[in-house]
């Protein structure tokens, strides 16, 4: 009798019958990590980038370039090589016969330029002036001061109750700064001025004029720039603590190794092998600006405007701006301050 009660505790037929016949359910579970999503069918999330890029299209976007150096080292000129364009302070009513004013001023033009559809608005601040006279002391004081009240613009316009769907930006993304070309060392206001500077601004020195010396001699002048840059603690753009992962890392590693770039601007064209190319002509032949060979004019284009001019954005607003926002909030008790006499910015 226990034994017939045993036998169909036995049978494994019935227990192992009953999972393999349950309905699968109609509503799909979550996909494991081996099966396809594709199969589960099309949901347009890759689409996000073309909306982007349509939207990106139709509002444009700010750019903020300042130039600074002494006179004569051809800011104005590089940067009308730089976008291809009299964008620069010439064109805007500065004849050759005019003086440059020989305190430190500041001058912003603004130009809207447009190329495959997509429109910037590029705005040039100059600083005529910079580093021109005897006593050059405390002559970065201006620009730094012109800087943050930019930064101060925009906090004010972000904190106003009924603020604006898009604040005008007229922060400086980027400071291109003018080292001369002397082959020997930097003057002790280049140091002294990106040391201040580099703290609310992405500086990118660049040698100016690098047709003026050998290959050999530029070769062993920006190895000695790096070389006091890094003895004085100067960390010029990109930083290399902003590197987000190896990649990022492993490509700014090149480039900060090809720092300061040694370049030439022309916004005249010359005939060189059948081809219309951008140079100066000198008894010994033709430079060409954006011949690798010649300078470095190539390197900085590309890494100012076709790689690295939306990190240069990220980095003002994510870095230099947060920076300057949480302290000014801080030392007001969370709210901005408000300025009667402040300077109104001329961008």
């Amino acid at each position: 009798m226990y034994k017939g009660f045993a036998e169909p505790r036995e049978e494994p037929v019935m227990s192992e019958q009953v999972p393999e016949t349950r309905p699968k359910p109609a509503v799909a579970m979550k996909p494991t990590a081996g099966l396809n999503p594709n199969l589960l069918g099309y949901i347009g999330i890759d689409t996000i980038i073309e909306q982007m890029r349509k939207k990106t299209m139709r509002t444009g976007f700010d750019f903020n370039i300042m130039v600074v150096g002494q006179s004569g080292l051809g800011k104005s000129t590089l940067v009308n090589t730089l976008f291809k364009s009299q964008v620069s302070r010439k064109s805007s009513g500065w004849s050759r016969e005019e003086k440059i004013p020989k305190t430190v001023e500041i001058k912003a033009i603004s130009h809207v330029i447009e190329e495959g559809g997509v429109k910037m608005k590029l705005t040039v601040i100059d600083t005529p002036g910079f580093g021109d006279q005897i006593n050059n002391e405390n002559c970065w004081e201006p620009i730094e001061k012109f800087i943050n009240e930019q930064y101060e613009k925009f906090l004010k316009e972000e904190v106003n109750i009924a603020r604006k769907k898009r604040i005008p930006d007229t922060r400086v993304h980027c400071c291109l700064y003018f080292i001369s070309p002397t082959g020997h060392s930097l003057r002790p206001l280049d140091l002294e001025f990106m040391k201040h500077l580099s703290k609310v601004v992405n500086i990118i020195p660049v040698i100016a004029k690098a047709d003026t010396m050998t290959l050999e001699e530029k070769t062993e002048f920006k190895q000695r720039v790096r070389k006091e840059l890094e003895m004085n603690g100067i960390e010029f753009y990109p930083q290399k603590e902003f590197d987000e992962d190896q990649e990022d890392k492993s490509e700014n590693d090149k480039i900060r190794d090809s720092m300061p770039f040694a370049v030439v601007g022309s916004d005249k064209e010359f005939q060189v092998n059948g081809k219309r190319v951008l140079g100066r002509r000198t008894p010994w032949g033709i430079i060409e600006v954006e011949n690798l060979a010649h300078c470095e004019f190539a390197l900085l284009r590309d890494f100012v405007i076709r790689t690295h001019l939306q990190d240069l954005k990220e980095v003002t607003h994510n870095i230099h701006y947060e920076t300057y926002r949480a302290k000014r909030l801080n030392d007001n008790g969370g709210l901005p301050p408000v300025s009667e006499d402040s300077h109104e910015s001329n961008i």
